[in-house]
């Protein structure tokens, strides 16, 4: 019986047989991934996660899971959810340390414990129409990573690095796509 190899939580043998897969055929790596959102009342809505498109076949075997959205009172909400530009920090930060972890994992890096913090700045006057000098969005984001493993400080900077190449959150913010928003005639 062979052992399966598993650093970090993450099984590197079943990995790198999916790459392996992915190398034989390509559309293997095609997802398209689905949410819903049904406004609540106020600034308070529900978005809802179920099924998905990947590995050539859909997926419905997961249970919805539902997140609300809202603002806090001071921008006129009632705190029943946190507000969609925290949920782009959460994204943001779940999908750099599963890449940080991941990567490690594949290059056989034990790692004890990653935290991170986000932070990010915005100027309400573009939100607000009162300025079209002031971006809508973010103006900047920061992200602190913190490494416990027996790495040198260049090692997990390098980590860092291959967390923000590999993340498709920080790659789709950082590098913005296309969006299309359009009215759904169906």
């Amino acid at each position: 019986m062979s052992q399966t190899t598993v650093v970090n939580g993450v099984n590197v043998d079943q990995l790198m047989a999916t790459i392996e897969q992915i190398k034989a055929k390509p559309e293997i790596a095609q997802f398209k991934f689905r949410a819903t959102n049904q406004w609540m009342g106020g600034t308070h809505n529900q978005a809802t996660i179920k099924d998905f498109y990947g590995a050539c076949a859909e997926d419905d075997t997961r249970k919805p899971m539902v997140f609300d959205l809202d603002e806090p009172p001071v921008l006129l909400g009632e705190n029943r959810g946190a507000n969609p530009v925290e949920y782009l920090l959460v994204a943001l930060s779940g999908c750099l340390t599963t890449s940080l972890v991941a990567h490690a994992a594949a290059r056989g890096i034990a790692l004890r414990g990653v935290k991170s913090r986000y932070e990010g700045d915005i100027d309400l006057r573009g939100f607000l129409g009162l300025s079209e000098e002031v971006p809508v969005g973010y103006r900047e984001i920061r992200v602190f990573f913190s490494i416990d493993a027996d790495l040198t400080d260049g090692q997990k900077e390098e980590l860092i690095r291959m967390a923000q190449k590999y993340s498709p959150v920080y790659n789709t913010v950082a590098k913005p796509v296309p969006v299309a928003v359009l009215l759904d005639r169906g």
